[in-house]
């Protein structure tokens, strides 16, 4: 039978299947859908909701209206590659209740075969003729806006669908720049959607005057997966490998789940280099071939262990364009609509946004993936719902450093990078929470999704308001890829000052125009928004209680000082030290030690209070060579405010000798 290991899982969350996000009202609007057209009057739109949430279809209900009640003559629908935009096609939506039908005739629809820039002639007969529909790709735009004048955009609605490509780097895309001139040159309405709860991986999609032209309306992951029929939990985790991965992936394969595997970039560490070959191993894992669909390229399997039979499609081979075209198109067809038609998908490269498999349960990536981008949209592959699918599971297989190979920094660091970008997804994933500060005498019954804090300063101007209500996440996400944080929080430096050092310090560089009060405002957000949504609630009788540095703690009882205290990623490296060998462990502690995180002044300042306290406590000095790593960084400090004292002492020496020889 299958012996496939459950993977170590560092995020787990529930759902309550409400259904709520799949229930549509007398217009044939999900909920999601209705919040966006609740705001379709306005100019510029920014939709940030998950995969399989209806943005397309909320897009349809925006532009009609568009159309026919707010004097715009023109839609133009721009996704990033062909294959999305059959998500756009016509759509019956007066069967539902909406008072018109999205229709794109055929010669509109610009993503059928054939170049991007060969398709210009024909969008700009589109924006001179009568017809009110176009569907193209984001490089048809980009060639089409080099050809005409942003006035030519007048009178137009123009969504641009997965926003998260569009960068405002001009040398890697055109397009961010493009669209600017448009803004400013024309009356065009825009409508942005992406499944990206991040602006981008190395430069914003826009920079921040341009969007904060847009109305944003946001549906997070919780809302969506919460009011699923189906779904109930979500799985993200790794497992570990040395070697090979193709000699390990069985390990967590487990062929009774609809699964998508997709294997590493040809240029990446854990690459073979033959991509054909990867497959082959996989196969050989499941079991032996039987035959090959020559009309589809299923690839039909007898499985080692029970003899059944599986389907796999394969798409890496990309030698024959054709066969490829035919599997994609029967993935699309038929396997979204029928659960018995693919079992298992292998992938490198495709697959990810605008892919639909509702069934799928198990994505199963190797390798590091350095775009969150990338990350959220293979999870998203997974979290459609779907008839008996209960759980969805993420599993990242990650090599293990190896003492014995030269880039053993280059290993733990894609470790480190892989695991923060894990609890950046469970930041995204969990049950959103609004805080709010409880005074003296304050014993009004909490509503729920509020949580009251001793201390906590709730935001006390607009623009923290507005970073805390649109920007958090992509905050967190900058200050988990620090790499100074990430050993920070991977080692034994102090939980207050990961809080009251380094976090407050990338705040300050992210936003230079916030003054100290607002940066401790938004760094008290950021840590109580990341210690609840990491810690576990439970309810007994009318009581909640939160699991924080190993106790529980009574919701109505916590206070900023004890929040501080806590390290709210710390969780997660107790997790990977318990499913890796002591061997690699070492090796982890011994790389990050190596490249040690330099102690600052504003460290020492803070944690001396704590050095006196311990030194009180244990009746000596701590101890550099500890095995303890809390009194071992303690040591470090201590060390460096005596290197401190000494720069200090002989600067002063030297200004006593200069002014004596001066006299």
């Amino acid at each position: 039978m299958n012996t496939a290991k459950k993977p170590v899982n560092i995020v787990d969350v529930d759902y309550a299947r409400t259904g709520g996000s799949v229930n549509t009202d007398a217009m044939g609007m999900r909920e999601m859908q209705q919040r966006v057209f609740a705001k379709r009057d306005a100019q510029h739109l920014l939709v940030k909701a998950p995969p399989a949430s209806g943005k397309s279809r909320a897009l349809m209900f925006v532009a009609l209206d568009k159309l026919y009640n707010q004097g715009r003559n023109k839609v133009i629908v721009a996704v990033p590659e062909r294959s999305i935009g059959a998500s756009f096609s016509s759509t019956k939506l007066t069967e539902h209740g909406f008072f018109a039908d999205w229709e794109v005739k055929p010669e509109h629809n610009l993503c059928d075969p054939g170049s991007s820039q060969g398709k210009v002639g024909a969008f700009i007969d589109f924006l001179n003729g009568p017809d009110a529909v176009l569907v193209c790709t984001h490089a048809t735009l980009r060639f089409a806006f080099e050809k005409v004048a942003p006035d030519a955009f007048n009178g137009t609605v123009l969504a641009i669908d997965e926003f998260h490509h569009v960068s405002a780097d001009i040398e890697a895309s055109r397009l961010g720049a493009l669209l600017r001139d448009v803004m400013t040159g024309s009356d065009v309405h825009i409508v942005a959607m992406t499944g990206s709860y991040f602006r981008g991986d190395s430069v914003p999609v826009l920079a921040a005057e341009d969007e904060a032209q847009f109305t944003p309306v946001t549906f997070n992951y919780y809302d969506q997966l919460n009011g699923y029929k189906n779904l109930h939990s979500l799985g993200i985790g790794h497992h570990f490998y040395q070697g090979r991965y193709t000699d390990a992936i069985s390990e967590v394969f487990d062929l009774d789940k609809k699964t998508i595997i997709h294997i590493p970039n040809v240029n990446s560490g854990e690459s073979t280099k033959d991509k054909i070959e990867e497959v082959g191993f996989i196969i050989d894992s499941i079991g032996h071939v039987m035959s090959t669909d020559p009309d589809t390229g299923i690839i039909a399997i007898r499985r080692k262990d029970t003899g059944a039979t599986l389907r796999l499609a394969d798409l890496v081979d990309d030698t024959d364009q054709k066969a490829r075209a035919d599997t994609l198109h029967y993935l699309s067809s038929t396997a979204s609509k029928d659960p018995d038609a693919v079992d298992v998908i292998v992938a490198l490269g495709m697959a990810k946004e605008g892919f639909d498999w509702p069934f799928a349960e198990h994505a199963l990536t190797v390798g590091y993936r350095a775009s969150l981008t990338e990350v959220i949209q293979i999870i998203g592959r997974v979290t459609r719902d779907s008839p008996g699918k209960e759980h969805a599971q993420f599993t990242n297989l990650i090599a293990e450093p190896d003492a014995s190979q030269t880039e053993v920094k280059v290993s733990v660091n894609n470790m480190l990078k892989a695991i923060t970008a894990s609890l950046l997804m469970e930041q995204v994933l969990a049950q959103n929470f609004e805080f709010k500060t409880k005074r003296t005498g304050d014993d009004e019954a909490t509503p729920p999704g509020v949580i009251k804090i001793k201390g906590f300063k709730e935001p006390s101007t607009e623009r923290v308001k507005q970073i805390v209500e649109t920007d958090l996440n992509d905050l967190k996400a900058t200050i988990l890829q620090d790499e100074t944080f990430a050993k920070a929080a991977a080692s034994s430096v102090d939980p207050e000052t990961t809080n009251k050092v380094l976090i407050p310090k990338i705040i300050r560089e992210r936003y230079p125009d916030l003054d100290e009060s607002q940066v401790e405002e938004l760094r008290q957000q950021v840590v109580v928004d990341s210690v609840i949504k990491n810690g576990e609630v439970r309810e007994v009788g009318d009581k909640r209680f939160i699991k924080m540095s190993d106790k529980f703690v009574n919701i109505d009882d916590i206070n900023i000082n004890l929040i501080d205290s806590v390290n709210p990623f710390q969780r997660a490296f107790e997790v990977i030290s318990k499913s890796v060998t002591p061997s690699v462990l070492r090796i982890i502690s011994d790389s990050i030690t190596a490249t040690r995180v330099q102690v600052t002044e504003d460290e020492a300042l803070a944690a001396w209070p704590k050095i006196q306290q311990w030194a009180k406590v244990n009746g000596r000095r701590p101890n550099v060579r500890s095995e303890d790593p809390t009194e071992k960084r303690y040591a470090e400090v201590v060390l460096f405010l005596q290197r401190k004292k000494q720069e200090r002492d002989a600067a002063a020496a030297a200004r006593s000798a200069q002014t004596a020889d001066e006299s």
